[in-house]
């Protein structure tokens, strides 16, 4: 009897995605296979998720005409480019430095010499900034609990404990003292010191590194994660900081900060992610269709079993993504309960999350630390390093023969990544040799 394919697509496709992609797969497969037959399994429309409302549990599948929340996504951007590199706003300053005309009515002249305000380390510009904060010292655990990071800013005596009581109720406290060393004594912090020689440089100089260095310590915490670090908090610490240093809040329009806010907000993954909220949850709902599967998975299982079961003959299944999860839940359960599913000689997952969420604990079929059943068929699981919703297979079912990993590489970023496979020759050659080692055709 002939060998058939049957192409299981993936999560977030429908008809028109799912019509171009399996017209790609037939084309690679019958070229290598030419006397297969390469059947569809489209399941999107059916089993997959839909906005019953309309989307309005989504923030942003509408637009706002007013434009809120558009400073907030610009902050949470700047700061997550601040976390992946505490010293970029330094860098900045270092490399660009700062236009050094005056104000023609003088204000801002060297040295802050009208200025009866200014500290000792804005006197000295750049160089006694960077002194101050070489010196800083770490406060020990406070005596009283710190005041409300959202009240008004406590009078200058109290400062010291309400930085201590910031630090160690945040638990950025334990990586503050490296946080300073690596900014204080970085090259960006020399020659950004080196550039400040007025005192709005050095005011704008101090911001910056205290901003690198509550960034350094945030980052250490696991980029924030294992911090209790809420925004105002943080924002106060970078206050406290830059009182120590002479420094102030950050004028609008201040070099750093205006490279820097563009630059977050083309390259950081908030703005991205906020961008692409409404298309992942809503027209094409793929996040929606793991979470439908991951509750209502029975009636998708029946269906693939149906298909897999139309037609006599050896099957090769060919499971992207959550195909590729539905798939192994059902060969799994079958294989378990009633035996191996009729034809199904072979499973081909790509960039599939079923080996994670066994990992887990979180795949239907198969309990926690659980082996593949007997009459569960061979498994080839094609992965991408690039792609962040592939998975390794072999090492979570560790000595079985019937599972293999094999590695393709688009050179795509993510999320490209995940369905750049099918125009990989790599991937059909791979197929092509597991045909031949489970013996079909």
């Amino acid at each position: 009897m002939a060998m058939r394919f049957l192409f299981v697509h993936g999560t977030g496709v429908r008809r028109e995605r799912h019509d171009a992609l399996f017209a790609l797969v037939r084309e690679r497969l019958a070229a290598r296979f030419p006397g297969a037959a390469v059947e569809p399994c489209f399941w999107g429309e059916r089993f997959g998720a839909s906005m019953g409302a309309g989307g309005v549990s989504v923030p942003g599948l509408r637009t706002d005409a007013d434009g809120a929340g558009d400073a907030d996504a610009a902050e949470a951007a700047e700061w997550g480019l601040l976390l992946a590199d505490p010293l970029c706003e330094l860098r900045v300053l270092a490399e660009a430095g700062w236009d050094t005309a005056r104000a023609a009515d003088g204000s801002g002249g060297p040295e802050g010499e009208d200025d009866p305000c200014a500290m000792p380390g804005i006197r000295a510009a750049g160089a006694g900034v960077l002194d101050l904060l070489d010196r800083m010292d770490v406060p020990g655990p406070p005596h009283r609990p710190g005041p409300d990071p959202d009240a008004p800013p406590a009078p200058a005596a109290d400062h010291a404990d309400e930085l201590a009581a910031l630090l160690h109720g945040t638990g950025l406290a334990p990586g503050f003292r490296a946080a300073l060393d690596t900014v204080a004594r970085s090259d960006e912090a020399a020659r950004a010191g080196e550039r400040a020689t007025a005192e709005p440089e050095a005011r704008e100089l101090a911001t910056a590194l205290v901003r690198a260095v509550a960034a350094a310590a945030l980052a250490a915490a696991g980029a924030g994660a294992d911090a209790d670090c809420t925004a105002a908090e943080r924002d106060r610490l970078v206050e406290l900081l830059a009182a120590r240093l002479g420094g102030d809040a950050r004028v609008p329009g201040a070099r750093a900060a205006a490279v820097l806010g563009r630059l977050a907000m083309r390259v950081t993954t908030q703005p991205l992610l906020n961008a692409r909220r409404g298309a992942l949850t809503g027209a094409t709902p793929a996040l929606g269709d793991i979470l439908r599967y991951q509750a209502r998975g029975a009636g998708l299982r029946a269906f693939l079993h149906e298909r897999i079961t139309a037609a006599p003959g050896p099957t090769v299944l060919i499971g992207h993504s959550l195909g590729g999860i539905a798939l192994v839940d059902l060969l799994a359960l079958e294989a378990a309960t009633g035996g191996p599913v009729p034809g199904a000689e072979l499973l081909v997952t790509v960039g599939s999350q079923a080996p994670y969420l066994h990992e887990i604990g979180a795949l239907t079929a198969l309990p926690p630390g659980s082996a593949l059943p007997y009459g569960f068929p061979r498994w080839l699981n094609v992965y991408d390093r690039q792609d962040v919703l592939s998975y390794l297979a072999a090492p979570v079912f560790p000595g079985d023969p019937r599972v293999t990993d094999h590695e393709v590489s688009s050179r795509q970023p993510f999320p490209a990544s995940h369905s750049a496979y099918w125009k990989q020759p790599s991937l059909y050659e791979r197929i092509e040799q597991a045909v031949a080692e489970a013996g079909i055709g």
